[in-house]
């Protein structure tokens, strides 16, 4: 990245936080998004969404888009209510694209704004810590980051996008890894609801940290290996 590209994508940046901050309905929008988000509640997503008609599944895609942005707001909220209704198929696609779509922003802003402006739209803390984790786990930081729900991929997505992975190599670990995440949660999210949700999360909690269990193996053992060599 160089000084000419930060600096001919930072007046447009500019100009669309200035819209985000000083255009009244624009900024109410975003308030009430962040608002819906923080109450984190998929029936309350859901009646937002189905408010859009026929616009339902356009305003879907850019509320995934609006998340990963705006990060760290949960995405499993639109993954459940995409599914819920759409179909756990359409709903599948519907959410994995957007977030594809999602992701290479973060990675585009990161690249092109750096480190400050990133650090603006997260936090300095939070992309400390997903640096170290970078720095530990290397390649699989983005598949142990999407297997894990609790673990904000879009913090990661900004994270990747100041290493020197490019961005086809993160574009396909991203599409790889969240592949079967998004196919499971939206699978849950048709078939399930109330109580019967809640517990199947829990097992897909467990189940990925099984996963991250068996990934931290076999890094640490490839670690071990080059040490003794």
């Amino acid at each position: 990245m160089t000084m000419t590209k930060t600096a001919k994508a930072f007046p447009p940046f500019l100009a669309l936080v200035a819209i985000c901050v000083f255009v009244e309905p624009v900024r109410s929008t975003i308030e009430q998004l962040i608002f819906l988000f923080g109450i984190c509640d998929v029936e309350t997503i859901k009646g937002y969404i189905l408010s859009f008609g026929i616009w339902a599944p356009v305003v879907s895609f850019f509320l995934m888009v609006f998340q990963s942005i705006i990060a760290p707001l949960p995405a499993f909220l639109i993954t459940f209510s995409n599914a819920a209704l759409f179909g756990w198929v359409k709903g599948a696609v519907l959410s994995w694209s957007s977030a594809m779509v999602g992701a290479a922003l973060c990675f585009a802003i990161a690249r092109f704004l750096g480190r400050e402006v990133t650090e603006k739209l997260t936090s300095r803390y939070a992309m400390q810590n997903v640096d170290n984790f970078f720095k530990q786990y290397g390649q699989h930081t983005i598949l142990i980051a999407r297997l894990l729900p609790f673990i904000s991929f879009d913090i990661v997505s900004y994270a990747a996008g100041l290493t020197s992975m490019s961005f086809w190599s993160f574009f396909w670990a991203t599409g790889l890894g969240q592949l079967p995440a998004t196919v499971i949660y939206s699978y849950a999210g048709e078939m399930l609801t109330g109580g019967a949700r809640t517990f199947v999360i829990g097992l897909l909690v467990l189940f990925a940290f099984s996963i991250l269990a068996t990934l931290l193996k076999q890094v640490w053992s490839r670690k071990k290996i080059r040490i003794q060599s």
